[in-house]
């Protein structure tokens, strides 16, 4: 579903939904002074207005939210945003921009770095608890990298790589997903998209919420025992009294909430292509 609505101005009480994924990509600031001299038909946001939306209304009490922030100021300014919000940081999804077919384009240079930027952030923020060991039926963790590389956009486009929304599809198995700042070429099955950039709206809070009013099971994805196969497991935990779970390891406990140990265990290129081939037939199923 999407809707037509000024950001600045739309309650987002009035979606009457908690969602278990918030996906923001606002238009930054930093956008425009990277193609100086170009047309735009958007007004960009500064952070303080970022900040002022308020996605703590609309954040289910286990969440995940997902915020472009650019690749200068935003790296603080968006994690103040996380923790107004309600939410811990968690990870940080790197977009490596290749050049080869723009080979000569120069870079903009911020005013005060020391680097040119060819990146850009994705910050990923928590909340509520949630355990890898005891949480698969909502998570699906060490699925995806938290590396993205692809062709940068023209300049003066704000398009976002497609493997955002895979990675959050696979990570996250609540079907509740909302987009802020969503467009016409961002519509895609089984989110709300909501923002200034749509050109209509057929949104309805009652019909929407309809589609997990069934039961619990309602608001997962859910899983089949070839996905279950195919999908890495949590490494195994080291300290004494770990145990497994639904999640299908024994990652260590650190604070009761959100543990991240670096070990993936062995999952080549071919695994990785059937549980996305897998994991897609059981998303589309549901969105038909």
């Amino acid at each position: 579903m999407y809707l037509d609505c000024d950001l600045h101005l739309f309650d987002l009480d009035e979606l009457e939904c908690k969602f278990d994924v918030v996906y923001i990509d606002p238009p930054l600031e930093e956008y425009q002074r990277r193609a100086s001299g170009t047309t735009f038909n958007w007004k960009p946001w500064t952070w303080d207005e970022i900040m002022k939306l308020e996605v703590e209304k609309v954040a289910a009490p286990r969440s995940f939210l997902f915020l472009w922030c650019g690749s200068h100021e935003g790296l603080n300014e968006g994690r103040k945003c996380l923790r107004k919000w309600g939410f811990r940081r968690c990870e940080d999804i790197c977009w490596i921009k290749t050049n080869k077919t723009n080979p000569g384009n120069t870079k903009y240079l911020e005013p005060d770095a020391i680097f040119q930027h060819t990146k850009e952030h994705c910050l990923m923020g928590i909340k509520g608890t949630v355990r890898r060991s005891t949480d698969g039926d909502f998570i699906h963790a060490n699925v995806d990298t938290d590396l993205v590389i692809t062709e940068e956009p023209p300049l003066g486009s704000t398009e976002k790589p497609t493997e955002i929304f895979h990675i959050m599809e696979h990570f996250c198995l609540g079907r509740r997903r909302l987009h802020l700042f969503g467009s016409d070429d961002t519509l895609r099955p089984g989110w709300l998209s909501v923002g200034p950039s749509l050109t209509s709206s057929n949104f309805s809070a009652d019909l929407y919420n309809s589609y997990f009013s069934s039961g619990p099971e309602d608001l997962l994805v859910g899983c089949t025992q070839e996905i279950e196969t195919l999908r890495p497991k949590s490494p195994t935990g080291k300290h004494k009294g770990d145990g497994g779970g639904r999640g299908g390891g024994n990652a260590p406990n650190r604070g009761g909430t959100w543990s991240q140990d670096s070990g993936r265990g062995p999952w080549g290129n071919d695994a990785r292509r059937r549980f996305s081939r897998e994991w897609g037939k059981r998303f589309c199923k549901l969105f038909r």
